[in-house]
């Protein structure tokens, strides 16, 4: 079974909730099959966590830089709501949750993916997301954009 990364924006309020389930049920619906590594941050993460949990059979592991605790209201909300349904969670036990810790968190996902989906919400380079996607290019996989 391959894995697919997600990876995304933590800025979601631009747009309704449902307009993310919609996007969610066309680009990771095809996939449902596959593993996904998801990461334990709010916005994209959580949302397609209770996504993927609602909609999908699909195995989900939560990877986050630190401790759950550490993460977000938010998230810690999804990880609970969906823990039914998810395999595995991943702490990888940064005490400073810097960019770099957050960086971190994401070459492990891309490392064991074979495709990462990403939904970035501007084209700044600097972010999270689009630091992710071109790691995933860097090694050679490949990886689905949908702009939010």
């Amino acid at each position: 079974m391959h894995a697919v990364a997600i990876t995304g924006t933590r800025s979601t309020d631009h747009r309704p909730r449902g307009e993310y389930a919609d996007l969610f049920a066309t680009y990771l619906r095809a996939f449902a099959r596959s593993a996904f590594y998801v990461g334990g941050a709010k916005g994209i993460d959580s949302w397609a966590l209770l996504w993927l949990a609602e909609n999908t059979g699909a195995d989900i592991t939560i990877v986050v830089p630190g401790t759950v605790a550490q993460q977000p209201e938010e998230a810690r909300q999804a990880i609970s709501h969906a823990r039914n349904r998810i395999k595995e969670i991943v702490e990888l036990g940064a005490t400073d949750l810097s960019a770099e810790a957050y960086h971190a968190r994401n070459r492990w996902m891309v490392d064991r993916s074979a495709l990462t989906i990403g939904f970035p919400h501007s084209t700044a380079p600097s972010s999270g997301t689009w630091q992710t996607i071109d790691y995933t290019a860097d090694q050679g996989k490949p990886r689905l954009i949908v702009p939010v």
